[in-house]
């Protein structure tokens, strides 16, 4: 389709609550460590996709993404603890404000994009699931981005 983003393989779908950067090897230990009583005191969590956007300009858009609703409140408190923790260990992070949504795919630089088009998913509504588990991945990055998970976390689901 064109103008079309490249499409994010549903595999590769994840939720982003804090994002590092480079971690130091020595550090990454620690940061297992002081996320699990972070995770450890998250309610039950329902989420689903609502709805849909982009980052950047419709003519110069950068990431197609689908938005959450559900337990919002709750998925930020765990992401501002996330943070909390990180920084404690001396670990910058981002200062923007926690925007939670799902990456669908991003468009390349300096070839056509078609910003509308995340316009017809704007009333999409999925069906509810659980939040089972968190994960802290290391990014990969290359042609084919991988994600490997480094520690998981279950998150109550009663």
């Amino acid at each position: 389709m064109p103008g079309a983003p490249r499409w994010s393989a549903p595999h590769r779908w994840h939720l982003t609550l804090l994002f590092l950067g480079a971690v130091p090897d020595g550090c990454v230990a620690q940061l297992v460590a002081a996320g699990a009583p972070a995770v450890a005191g998250s309610p039950a969590m329902h989420l689903r996709l609502a709805g849909s956007g982009r980052f950047g300009p419709p003519r110069r858009p950068q990431v197609a993404w689908a938005g959450l609703e559900g337990d919002l409140e709750g998925l930020a408190a765990l992401a501002a603890r996330l943070t909390d923790a990180a920084r404690a260990l001396g670990l910058p992070v981002e200062d923007r404000p926690f925007r939670p949504h799902l990456t669908l795919g991003r468009w390349r630089p300096r070839q056509p994009a078609d910003g509308s088009l995340t316009d017809r998913l704007a009333g999409y509504r999925g069906p509810a699931w659980p939040v089972r588990e968190l994960r802290l991945l290391e990014s990969r990055l290359g042609p084919d981005p991988a994600y490997e998970p480094l520690a998981t976390w279950p998150i109550r689901t009663g």
